[in-house]
């Protein structure tokens, strides 16, 4: 899938609900600045919680200029 140019957007002007994007290009402009996720998962029988878990990630690029922080 690759992106098309739309007519009169040679410089990239229009937004990106009005382009074709591929979708390596659009996880690469996540990544590149971090992308956050967080969720909520609840397992529950006969209206009884049983389990609730909460889930929350960061997802970044690795860039060499930028230390690892488990790394001493």
């Amino acid at each position: 899938m690759a992106t098309e140019l739309v007519p009169g957007d040679e410089d990239g002007d229009l937004p990106l609900a009005n382009r074709d994007v591929s979708l390596v290009d659009l996880l690469d402009r996540l990544l590149a600045g971090g992308v956050v996720l967080t969720g909520d998962l609840t397992l529950a029988i006969a209206d009884v919680d049983l389990v609730h878990i909460s889930l929350r990630a960061l997802i970044t690029s690795v860039r060499p200029d930028v230390p690892s922080p488990w790394e001493r």
